[in-house]
């Protein structure tokens, strides 16, 4: 059976962009037992509280929701079992150095399949403090309202 082409999201972490700064993406594969890929494809999940550390030289995934699959039996997956992520060793390598230097975390942006295999993308990213988030929520609505003035201006009202 062929495998589905392109990327199909499963789950996003919208509130990521809103309490860090982005800096850097990565994308990484999951290990997962057969029934956390059943319940991924019926899309039963959820990254929220969601983070991703470094143990030893590999990368693990907590506290993502998976869902027990429903026609599962006793071999079903724990819902919040930590997985381990699969990225090259220069990356990892990589995310180490720059965890360590800074007040950095590893937060997951969002889950999908891609060719078939399931992926997280995950960000390298520093937590913003209140006033980074006024200022964000300025910046935005400012923006918003020159769209608007000059939509209203190419219109001719």
């Amino acid at each position: 059976m062929p495998r589905d082409k392109g990327k199909s999201v499963i789950a996003t972490n919208r509130k990521a962009r809103h309490n860090y700064t982005i800096l850097d993406t990565y994308e990484a594969g999951m290990v997962l037992r057969g029934t956390e890929v059943k319940a991924l494809r019926e899309g039963k999940a959820s990254l929220v509280d969601a983070f991703a550390t470094i143990d030893d030289g590999e990368v693990w995934l907590n506290a993502v929701h998976i869902a027990e699959y429903g026609s599962g039996t006793w071999t079903n997956h724990a819902p919040r079992r930590k997985r381990k992520l699969l990225m090259h060793r220069r990356e990892i390598d990589n995310l180490i150095g720059k965890i360590r230097d800074g007040n950095l975390t590893l937060v997951p942006l969002q889950m999908y399949f891609s060719d078939g295999y399931a992926k997280v993308e995950i960000a390298l990213a520093r937590g913003k403090q209140a006033h980074d988030k006024r200022r964000d929520i300025a910046e935005r609505t400012a923006k918003r309202e020159v769209e608007r003035v000059v939509g209203r201006r190419v219109k001719g009202m």
